[in-house]
């Protein structure tokens, strides 16, 4: 999928200003002075009104709202396997941001028929793997399923069709070194939420002009080798980021597989993940059963037992 991320200005002395708002009211003026002085003060007014106007429209537009579904044209889609794809969508304009702070996720509704033929909305709870650093568009990575509302509804989107979507919500709000260490345990696509942290502590990093120096360590559970999804992106990341560490884990693992196998245990937990302590949390997304044994077993540990709902100051956050 390329990419179509735009740099914005982000001071009054950036190329874009200079090059589209300065250096052409400087030609309109001094052309104005050669040609017919006369003319001079009606090229200040004009010189005024065009900078002003290309300042407005070159600033970010954020686009999300919390109580009010708004639709969004699907413009891409990119197959990663039979029943997983990336489906990209427009933002209103170029300079436009979804406007999802790092650990949010937002509400995706559609009307869906139901088996007694009724049409009824759907709402389902979905992270995008893009962020704010991206301009013009959206991307979520779904997984469908033949029995799925919203998952099988996207699967059958053409080109061109909408979609409805709010936000932000949800507990989780990533600030820059929140913890010392994060531990992470993700199955299937609870990957979305943790990719989202992980990519915005390492942007953050002090070599990139930030000071983030919190540790991330993640388990990723799957079924299949196939299942692992944008495990090209992970493994560049960890190459990347000696901060961050990734232990794959697999139900049904190929031959010389040096992962972890099975289900996700608490002896996996404790070798893997950081030990309790107040500078650390744990961060859990994916399947409910999953979700549930994760509860279990970190609480078994000695972590602090998890709340029916999170909250941001938990030290087990379930998204």
């Amino acid at each position: 999928m390329a990419s179509h991320n735009q740099v914005k200005p982000v001071s009054f002395l950036s190329p874009q200003y200079i090059n589209g708002v300065y250096i052409p009211s400087g030609l309109l003026l001094v052309g104005c002075a050669i040609v017919k002085v006369e003319w001079l003060p009606y090229a200040i007014v004009l010189a005024l009104a065009l900078g002003t106007w290309k300042i407005f429209v070159n600033q970010t537009k954020k686009v999300l709202k919390p109580d009010v579904f708004q639709e969004f044209e699907l413009k891409e889609k990119t197959v990663l396997s039979h029943n997983v794809a990336i489906y990209r969508f427009n933002l209103p304009t170029s300079n436009s941001i979804l406007g999802l702070p790092i650990g949010q996720h937002m509400s995706v509704a559609a009307n869906i028929t139901q088996p007694d033929g009724v049409v009824k909305e759907v709402v389902r709870s979905y992270t995008p793997i893009s962020s704010d650093e991206n301009y013009g568009y959206f991307d979520l990575l779904i997984k469908s399923y033949p029995t799925g509302n919203i998952s099988k509804h996207m699967a059958e989107m053409k080109i061109g069709q909408t979609l409805k979507v709010k936000g932000p919500k949800g507990a989780m709000v990533y600030t820059p070194n929140l913890v010392k260490r994060f531990g992470m345990i993700a199955g299937g696509t609870g990957i979305t939420p943790m990719l989202q942290i992980i990519r915005a502590i390492i942007r953050g990093r002090p070599k990139n002009g930030g000071s983030d120096t919190t540790e991330v360590d993640l388990i990723f559970a799957n079924v299949n080798p196939e299942d692992i999804l944008l495990k090209e992106d992970l493994d560049a990341l960890v190459k990347e980021d000696p901060g961050f560490r990734v232990h794959y884990v697999l139900n049904n693992p190929p031959e010389k597989w040096d992962g972890g196998v099975g289900f996700v245990t608490p002896d996996m937990i404790k070798s893997k993940l950081p030990p309790p302590a107040p500078d650390m949390k744990i961060l859990i997304c994916g399947p409910p059963p999953m979700v549930s044994a994760m509860k279990k077993a970190t609480d078994s540990l000695g972590y602090e037992k998890p709340r029916p709902v999170s909250k941001l100051a938990d030290q087990v956050f379930c998204f």
